[in-house]
């Protein structure tokens, strides 16, 4: 059963400028999964969640969230969602407990009431719950925003970039949360730009420029990447860089960690030895080691973006 329905959803602040969400097609989020919406900065996934979240209503298309249009009931789904904004917006001069008390409250809910929802996040809380809000670390906010996100038991619930500029420990834990979350059968939309994150996923989007890339379980989508993938590195990596792009076999080329990556174009019979042979003598590059390696979601979204 369908969770969330989008049908040609579009949304554009001025005109002459490209829409900030334009999606085309019809997208199905079902019931209980974890959907990850993956892309950079502004590929429209804040825009997209103000949407389904009926805080900006869309100039064009149409959207469901729990069999209900986001426009015609806003005031049904508010009470059925979650919302975590990927920047802090609770009150910093409350305590923790009074914002959790506050947030329950405007749902007509008290915290004994959903405790059991949220006390595997709020245990780490619980020491704190006296100190201002504004004075917690990165991670501990995160904690706060999350279950002051879940106290009234939504249906649905929307995190946009929940880990960003948050230590590694405490993304580990929110995606273990949410792995429990789903568990229960809520749906969970999560947006992210670490593509590591979104292989936790059931399925994910792959977004830039307002439209979707491609709409597939990770495991799917990086058995359809069908080029040969080269990781090379040397002693000079920024020179090595301009080199890769300028052979005529490179399809495309970019920085992937301490490395470059390259696709090799369709029909290209070039081996790795030979890149590396070919770097080394035509070139002049030292330090050269070139192999063929398995593509990554990341791989996967950098050879999509272009299509």
């Amino acid at each position: 059963m369908d969770s969330i329905r989008i049908h040609g959803l579009r949304k554009c602040y001025r005109e002459g400028v490209p829409p900030a969400v334009d999606l085309q097609a019809d997208i199905s989020i079902l019931k209980g999964e974890l959907f990850g919406i993956i892309g950079p900065d502004g590929a429209g996934k804040t825009t997209l969640f103000q949407m389904l979240a009926t805080l900006i209503s869309p100039d064009g298309g149409t959207a469901t969230v729990e069999g209900l249009d986001i426009v015609k009931d806003y005031r049904k789904i508010r009470t059925m969602i979650g919302y975590m904004p990927g920047k802090f917006s609770l009150y910093s001069d409350l305590s923790v407990r009074e914002n959790l008390d506050f947030f329950a409250s405007v749902f007509g809910k008290d915290v004994d009431s959903n405790y059991g929802l949220i006390e595997n996040i709020y245990c780490r809380l619980k020491p704190f719950e006296k100190r201002k809000a504004g004075k917690l670390s990165g991670g501990m906010k995160q904690k706060l925003a999350l279950c002051c996100s879940l106290i009234h038991s939504p249906a649905v619930l929307f995190l946009d970039e929940p880990t960003t500029g948050v230590d590694p420990s405490s993304r580990r834990e929110l995606w273990e949360n949410l792995a429990e979350l789903k568990e229960k059968g809520m749906t969970i939309v999560v947006s992210t730009a670490y593509m590591d994150e979104a292989n936790r996923c059931d399925r994910v989007a792959m977004m830039k420029s307002g439209k979707f890339l491609a709409i597939d379980s990770p495991s799917d989508i990086i058995s359809k990447f069908d080029k040969s993938l080269v990781a090379v590195r040397s002693d000079d990596m920024f020179r090595l860089l301009h080199d890769l792009r300028s052979m005529p076999e490179t399809d495309r080329c970019y920085t992937f960690g301490d490395t470059h990556h390259v696709t090799l174009k369709d029909g290209t019979s070039l081996q790795a030895g030979e890149i590396a042979a070919r770097l080394t003598g035509e070139y002049g590059h030292s330090g050269v080691e070139a192999r063929l390696v398995k593509a990554s979601l990341e791989d996967c979204y950098m050879n999509l973006e272009d299509r």
